[in-house]
């Protein structure tokens, strides 16, 4: 995935999409605020929904992972509205910006939550700590850029910014549910020369977790030697 290829023609495509409902709002005078904070209980459910299925779930009933999936892509949405609807409002405030920023990494930390719960529960432990490593990458990403911008540079570069995220982990779980329900919810390969396995139901969804927690902390170092060179510079 380009870093550039979704904002450049996914985020238009969307903003599109969605701009009907942003003038609902604007013509009920819902506040970006309002929004922000909606996305924040939304992604509170979808990490209920891992907790519930880590609690209450058979190992292999991966209905409650894909049922997240599609609430964890909802509250990307509302991520995605809450800023287009301050904009078009004329109601972008430093608070608000700022306010955006610190629901979205509570809402990132614990929807990890609910997905570390979940793997831990079901005993899938090398799995919780690549979504482990992940929550730190993803944490890390963001934080380097707010850092680097309160002294002077834009650190926006990489492609693991928070957008790619939220659809990679939403499809990959809504992707998991799906290859459960129709090809198998029990599936695993196993190979004498490998510890684990080489393959398994979960895999669609963990597999994808493994690739955040490699890239998103490339992105943080990239991100990291970037502003090195850039702050060298002033």
């Amino acid at each position: 995935m380009s870093e550039n290829l979704l904002k450049k023609y996914g985020q238009p495509l969307v903003y599109k999409v969605i701009h009907p409902l942003i003038n609902l709002l604007v013509r009920w005078k819902v506040s970006p605020n309002t929004i922000t904070t909606i996305g924040l209980l939304i992604n509170a459910l979808a990490a209920g929904i891992f907790i519930y299925g880590a609690e209450k779930g058979l190992r292999n009933d991966h209905s409650y992972i894909g049922w997240a999936g599609v609430v964890i892509l909802l509250a990307g949405l509302f991520d995605m509205i809450d800023g287009r609807l301050a904009r078009v409002s004329n109601n972008s405030t430093s608070f608000g910006a700022l306010y955006d920023s610190v629901l979205d990494r509570y809402s990132e930390l614990i929807m990890f939550l609910g997905i570390c719960w979940y793997l831990v529960a079901h005993n899938y432990f090398l799995s919780s700590l690549f979504a482990f490593i992940a929550m730190i990458g993803s944490i890390m990403v963001s934080y380097i850029r707010a850092r680097a911008e309160s002294l002077g540079v834009k650190a926006d570069v990489g492609m693991m910014q928070r957008p790619e995220r939220v659809i990679i982990i939403g499809l990959a779980a809504i992707g998991c549910g799906i290859f459960s329900a129709t090809v198998g919810n029990d599936i695993r390969i196993v190979k004498p020369w490998w510890p684990i396995p080489v393959f398994e139901t979960i895999s669609v969804f963990t597999l994808p977790i493994v690739f955040l927690a490699v890239f998103t902390n490339l992105t943080a170092i990239r991100r990291l030697l970037y502003s090195k060179k850039q702050l060298e510079k002033q």
